[in-house]
């Protein structure tokens, strides 16, 4: 890299356990974002926030121009599936999928995803309440619908007897 090279990259950083499971226990979890921590530091890029829940890690990184965010994310995982399957000791191995999401970010944009990893937890209850007020909703509109059609339907025998 040049001596006069200046850049502000960052990129936010998704990925999941396999399968999807729960496998991030709060016992666990904030030991795992310091490690995470430990990682993205040995790679000389600068972790900004590091956050999740019990099913998925968020990492916002600044990088410079020769870091590629593939193998960063690889070195991520592997190296601390490594520290969570050495750290709980479990018939159930750990390991993180194959994929991941990576987004970069402005510089504007900056403290508003700072905002949103670090609310993790607040934002999946936030998303679950409202998931679970919309399933009430329309069970609710189900049982209505299902309460005017049997009352039609009863009004319907009703004619019919009449007749």
């Amino acid at each position: 890299m040049k001596p006069n090279t200046y850049t502000k990259l960052y990129a936010h950083c998704v990925f999941t356990p396999k399968g999807k499971s729960s496998l991030l226990t709060d016992s666990i979890r904030d030991r795992v974002h310091k490690y995470v921590y430990g990682i993205i530091k040995e790679k000389k890029c600068y972790p900004v926030a590091i956050n999740g829940t019990k099913d998925h890690i968020h990492i916002l990184v600044g990088f410079g121009p020769t870091t590629n965010i593939s193998d960063l994310v690889r070195d991520i995982k592997r190296s601390s599936a490594m520290f969570i399957n050495q750290e709980v000791r479990s018939y159930i191995r750990f390991s993180w999928q194959e994929g991941y999401g990576a987004f970069t970010v402005g510089y504007r944009e900056l403290d508003h995803i700072y905002k949103y990893i670090l609310n993790q937890e607040e934002h999946h209850r936030e998303k679950n309440s409202e998931m679970n007020i919309f399933k009430s909703s329309m069970i609710m509109g189900l049982i209505l619908i299902t309460i005017i059609y049997l009352n039609s339907m009863m009004r319907i025998d009703v004619t019919a007897q009449r007749l």
